[in-house]
């Protein structure tokens, strides 16, 4: 999950061997497990096609778990920083080009998403000698939302349930986008002295 804001605290050494770490790691090993899974089942309801799923929605409890760990007992480390978000944006690009290339979805919208999601990967390199701006409810609701969206187009559902896909695909394009427009901002404020944001190392 995107960064979060910490309360401050003393500054005190945390292992990078620590619960959250592992978690994040976990999940960056269980991105190609699920790309196997999903291209060697076509997506066509095997049951390669739904120990996929599982895969996927596994991989997804533990980013909001290792955001959850570190923030409950302070675990927050350099790596953990780089890590959660590279993990987060490898699982959920993973399932949107997948998606794509079995014609679930339009590769328009793959392409925005994953536009947005490294754009604001790129942000946050620009200002990160300025502090980092942490996520607020709606990266928050972006995330759950997004996945959500793709635990739903990843599951075999019937046909007749298409217009609920519709519907979520929508809302989590638009929130995507509109998030990263409001990073952008927030970013351009930072850069310029226009704005505040919590030190790197407050923040998982």
């Amino acid at each position: 999950m995107e960064e979060e804001k910490l309360p401050a605290g003393p500054t005190r050494t945390v292992s990078p061997y620590n619960a959250a770490n592992l978690l994040t790691v976990l999940r960056l090993v269980l991105v190609p497990v699920f790309l196997g899974l999903a291209v060697s089942s076509g997506l066509t309801g095997t049951p390669a096609h739904f120990a996929a799923c599982l895969v996927f929605m596994a991989a997804s409890a533990t980013d909001f778990a290792d955001g959850w760990i570190a923030r409950r007992w302070s675990l927050i480390t350099p790596f953990g920083q780089l890590a959660d978000p590279i993990a987060d944006k490898a699982l959920t690009g993973t399932a949107f080009v997948l998606l794509s290339a079995f014609d679930r979805l339009p590769w328009w919208v793959t392409l925005l998403i994953l536009t947005r999601e490294w754009g604001v990967t790129a942000l946050r390199l620009w200002v990160v000698r300025h502090g980092v701006i942490p996520a607020g409810r709606g990266g928050k609701a972006k995330t759950v939302l997004q996945v959500v969206t793709l635990t739903w187009y990843l599951w075999p559902a019937p046909a007749s349930l298409d217009p609920i896909g519709v519907g979520l695909i929508t809302a989590a394009t638009v929130l995507t986008v509109t998030t990263g427009v409001v990073y952008l901002i927030g970013a351009v404020r930072l850069r310029y002295g226009q704005g505040t944001a919590v030190p790197p190392r407050q923040n998982l």
